[in-house]
């Protein structure tokens, strides 16, 4: 193989060599290795990578702020959810539900961490690959600025939380609990964001951390008691970081407690039975047979638990912290720079079979096999062929026949420091077969002025005219006129003749029949010379088309609508090779000849590029013109204007950059080049011109016609064809279906073999309450998934689609909703089946299909309130550190944490009756736990002596009183009487506020009412951030 380049080798090379290297080595930190790529020492790297971190938090304020105001409101409800725990076996419940929601709620909102890795890995990567630092620097600058930011969250949700709950009032107790709760949210920290460097998809990443906060919430030791732990899934509580913060916590609570016990835990109760001696406690862990007091210790004992070990938890926790700060650290070291295939043609499954050639090329994943693949299919066919097919697509084409104007346009928006002009008087046209830069150093306003005459402005205040023809701008001018923005936005699961086919569809005139649309695009494709991939995905950058294919479909979407006025684009030559931006600009200019009326912005482009355009209009700081005119041949006319005032381009400059400098850098002389144009005969000619060329347009017929319909389409149509493109694109978002479905299958098979075969005693009874109340944390890493997916989609819609009329907010919302209803089901029926009969739930049909009705309405309302969120959610991160809020909010009233005897009264009749997770609960438990038969186990008895007669004599009155729902085993016994809380789950759920068997329908029913009023609320954010765009005055 021939050498590319052959360095020399004499002495003087070698020391040239030598002498480099030297000096490489010498800007280095001595603490380097020899070989190290890095410049400067690690504590160097990691003193800027902090600053740094602080420079991000300082700069996203609105996350930092919506994290402390969240974990304030959390803390203020929570608080008063379980105000003033009374110090006795009522509490024991309430405080145990008040610290595990202390740790639930923290750890919920670390999961945002995992959409954070993703969102800043890009950057990273690339830092990386330039050596800037090592990635642990990186991550150490993480824990840096963790440390601070979490000791004000925990401070304040502490100091709140623990007061208001009226845990123990003691100094050390409290900061115990305070750095308990410090070292789990930061070890919970450092786990999610372990996952979220671990994985290369973001949907795999959801799917293990959706799966994973279920799993540790589970085997906390809240939900399912140590003891009562089944040995198969025993080992996760061992490594669950989570449960040694919950039993350290609830034994610095409980420990030298003397807990007595009160109401129905002690039996028998009520009017007669006020003699200690021959009652005992019922229900509460721990306690002795006829003791009518249980110690912490003893409690503590019931549930495995020490006080003995809270320290020796502590150490655990940071011992994992350290564990999964190592992982973030290992993962995090082998990002790569681009973590998808470059270059490389994608090819949707079901189409795969009739593209089997440009598979190949996909398939072989490499530039150079693209490029051989690409190669022979442009010579599939003579080039006097590919002339012809242009040629007669250029003769097809929709032209222009509007003349485009703007007169005295001034825009203005309001600051902090008052009203600020962003463009000032400017003025000019678009004839049709004309190609017009629109050009000006950066911030100029070159990009504004383009929004504005595409009235794609919501804010600020637009003064002067713009007419199309002589006359105001129609109802229908966004869709008649193209904008091809700056970033090329597309569906990326969407196929080219597919994203183009959307757009003729939706935005030719619906008197235009579908088969004539249809045909237009493969004009548009032959025209786009796109044939070879048009039925290839658009995929993402570095993963589909390429960007030069990216930009050319960005122009053929807004060709296929017919554009009757004119097409804008922004700055389409950026991120372009020269090459790239050549063909595309000479594209433009096969348009303009074809007839088509081009308004370009463009940044100082390549001699040969500028002499592409026919006219310029050049904007100077604050929007103010400096030229608008002809270029002329070899840009003589600019270039003789620039001359006139002393600023003469030299021959061997490039005539684009050379205005530039003039105008804004250091060639411009001090003077106001602004004034220099008004004071020009070229302004005055302008002037007079742009009257006349208004008045001759107004006098004559207009050359578009407006059908008065602000949509080309019908509502009807939009919602079919919208609903169609989010269903296929769903069907081929294979990641994030298949995640959808596992993390359904392994949390429904995980629940039910956790609660296998739920026992029918007092415990059982907890456990299916538990079991139920597992189910709703497959919300969060659903949630986590569906949120990026919808909040892509709503850019897309914004960007370009919404600006361009293509179809309505409406119908966007209807289509988001409808596409994930499908497998919404499937995912439904899959818990179902994992996990129903598994738990030994009632076999019975009428039961069992009442269950999976609720269990469809619930994957329905989570979606719902995921969508909502996203809905007016700013970015992804914003929407993961609302979810749990909102999750706490209705987790905390659903009447599980908190019976709903011992809501407090604030709460109660209103937040508790509002809270959708309330009927869901209450739903389920009815249909799978009335009328069941309980079974005491020896330990859950209420064991004491009768004071006279016989155990039934003595507890008469009592068990027709407020023991009417317990259970006398042995009622001849004159010792030793057995009593059992509960007779059957009906007397269970009477204490939940399930009265009667009607309440499972009724809940049900209340179920699938917010399933409406969730998807309500989806429809309603969405309008709510839809702005009217504003037009001149």
């Amino acid at each position: 193989m021939e050498k590319e380049y052959d360095y020399p080798t004499t002495d003087l090379a070698k020391q040239r060599t030598e002498d480099f290297r030297t000096s490489v080595q010498y800007e280095k930190s001595p603490k380097l290795g020899k070989n190290s790529p890095l410049t400067t020492s690690f504590m160097v790297q990691v003193k800027a990578c902090v600053i740094r971190q602080y420079q991000i938090i300082w700069g996203d304020k609105a996350t930092f702020i919506i994290k402390q105001l969240s974990t304030l409101a959390q803390a203020l409800i929570s608080g008063s959810l379980f105000y003033n725990a009374p110090n006795n076996s009522s509490g024991l419940f309430v405080k145990s539900g008040a610290l595990f929601l202390s740790l639930l709620f923290n750890a919920l909102l670390s999961m945002s961490e995992v959409t954070d890795s993703f969102s800043g890995r890009p950057v990273l990567a690339k830092h990386k690959a330039f050596a800037l630092y090592h990635p642990a620097a990186f991550c150490i600058a993480q824990i840096a600025a963790d440390v601070p930011v979490l000791i004000v969250q925990i401070s304040h949700f502490s100091l709140v939380m623990y007061f208001m709950v009226g845990l123990r009032q003691d100094a050390g107790a409290f900061f115990t609990y305070w750095i308990l709760i410090f070292s789990a949210t930061m070890c919970m920290t450092a786990l999610f964001r372990a996952i979220g460097a671990a994985f290369s998809k973001f949907d795999a990443a959801s799917k293990v951390s959706g799966f994973l906060i279920s799993a540790l919430i589970m085997y906390t030791g809240y939900m399912i008691k140590k003891p009562e732990m089944h040995p198969w899934f025993v080992w996760i509580y061992w490594i669950d970081p989570l449960a040694y913060g919950f039993s350290a916590i609830l034994a610095n609570e409980f420990k030298d407690q003397i807990i007595p016990c009160v109401a129905n835990n002690l039996v028998p109760n009520g009017p007669g039975y006020a003699d200690l001696t021959f009652q005992s406690c019922a229900g509460v862990g721990g306690a002795l047979p006829g003791a009518t007091s249980v110690t912490g210790e003893q409690y503590l004992n019931s549930l495995s638990y020490s006080s003995s070990n809270i320290w020796r938890n502590f150490g655990i926790i940071w011992a994992f912290w350290a564990l999964f700060v190592g992982l973030t650290i290992y993962h995090t070291s082998n990002w790569s720079a681009n973590g998808g295939k470059s270059g490389v043609l994608l090819i949707p499954r079901e189409k795969a079979r009739k593209n089997t050639e440009i598979l190949k090329a996909a398939n072989a994943g490499d530039e150079e096999s693209q490029g051989i693949q690409e190669k022979r299919q442009e010579n599939s066919r003579p080039a006097s062929q590919d002339t012809k097919v242009e040629d007669d697509a250029s003769d097809q084409l929709m032209r222009n026949t509007s003349v485009f104007t703007w007169k005295n346009l001034t825009y203005t928006v309001k600051t902090p420091s008052g009203d600020r002009v962003l463009l000032d008087n400017v003025q000019g046209w678009v004839k049709p077969g004309m190609l017009g830069a629109l050009m000006g150093s950066s911030g100029a306003g070159k990009t504004t002025l383009l929004d504005v005459l595409a009235q794609r402005k919501t804010d600020g205040t637009i003064k002067g005219s713009i007419l199309v023809d002589g006359r105001p701008l129609t109802v229908s001018f966004q869709r008649s006129a193209g904008y091809c923005e700056q970033l090329d936005v597309h569906e990326p699961l969407a196929t080219v003749r597919e994203a183009l086919e959307f757009s003729a569809l939706l935005r030719q005139s619906r008197n235009v029949p579908d088969a004539e649309k249809l045909k237009y695009v493969d004009t548009i494709i032959d025209l786009l010379e796109m044939h070879d991939m048009e039925n290839t995905l658009i995929g993402n950058t570095g993963a589909g088309l390429s960007v030069e294919q990216r930009k050319r479909l960005t122009i053929g979407v807004e060709l296929v609508s017919k554009p009757s006025i004119l097409i804008f684009l922004d700055e389409p030559t950026s991120g372009l090779d020269g090459q790239a931006a050549f063909n595309t600009v000479r594209f433009l200019r096969k348009l303009a000849d074809a007839g088509q009326a081009i308004l370009v912005t463009i940044h100082q482009p390549s001699a040969q590029l500028f002499a592409q355009f026919d006219s310029l209009l050049l904007l100077a700081k604050g929007g103010k013109t400096v030229y608008f005119g002809d270029i002329g041949e070899n840009s003589i006319t600019i270039k003789e204007y620039f001359a006139r005032y002393d600023a003469p381009c030299p021959e061997s400059s490039n005539p684009a950059e050379h205005m530039i400098d003039v105008v804004s850098g250091a060639l411009s002389k001090g003077k106001d080049w602004n004034e220099v144009w008004l004071n020009s005969p070229e302004y005055e000619y302008t002037v007079k011109e742009l009257d006349r060329i208004i008045d001759t347009a107004a006098a004559a017929p207009p050359g578009t016609t407006d059908d008065g319909f602000e949509f080309a389409t019908p509502m009807w149509q939009q919602l079919k064809l919208v609903t169609h493109r989010m269903n296929v694109s769903i069907y081929r978002n294979t990641d994030y279906i298949n995640n959808k479905f596992a993390l359904h299958i392994g949390s429904a098979l995980f629940n039910g073999f956790s609660f296998w075969m739920i026992k029918d005693s007092v415990g059982g009874l907890q456990l299916r309450l538990f079991t139920i109340f597992n189910f709703i944390f497959v919300a969060p890493g659903v949630m986590a998934q569906l949120q990026p997916l919808f909040l892509q989609r709503r850019d897309i819609y914004e960007v370009r689609e919404k600006k361009s009329k293509m179809y309505s907010w409406w119908a966007f919302a209807t289509g988001n909703v409808l596409s994930e209803l499908p497998y919404l089901v499937i995912c439904a029926v899959l818990y179902y089946v994992c996990w129903y009969y598994t738990v030994g739930f009632p076999g019975d049909s009428h039961r069992a299909g009442s269950v999976l009705f609720v269990m469809i309405c619930y994957e329905f309302i989570y979606t719902g309130i995921g969508q909502f969120v996203a809905a007016y959610a700013p970015n992804e991160v914003f929407a993961s550190l609302v979810n749990p809020l909102v999750i706490g909010i209705l987790v905390s009233f659903c009447g599980v944490l908190v019976p709903y005897a011992q809501i407090t009264a604030f709460w109660r009749y209103w937040m508790y009756y509002l809270n959708p997770f309330n009927y869901l609960m209450g739903s389920l438990l009815v249909f799978t736990t009335w009328d069941h038969p309980v079974t005491c186990r020896e330990s859950e008895f209420a064991i004491f002596n009768p004071a006279n007669g016989t155990c039934g004599e003595y507890l008469a009155s009592y068990l027709q009183g407020m023991g009417a729902a317990a259970n006398l085993i042995n009622p001849d016994a004159t010792e030793g009487c057995k009593v059992c809380e509960y007779t059957t789950g009906t007397d269970y759920l009477h204490t939940l506020n399930l009265k009667t068997y009607t309440y499972g329908w009724r809940n049900a029913g209340i179920c699938a009412l917010f399933v409406f009023s969730g998807y309500g609320l989806v429809f309603l954010l969405m309008k709510l951030r839809i702005k009217k765009t504003k037009g001149a005055e």
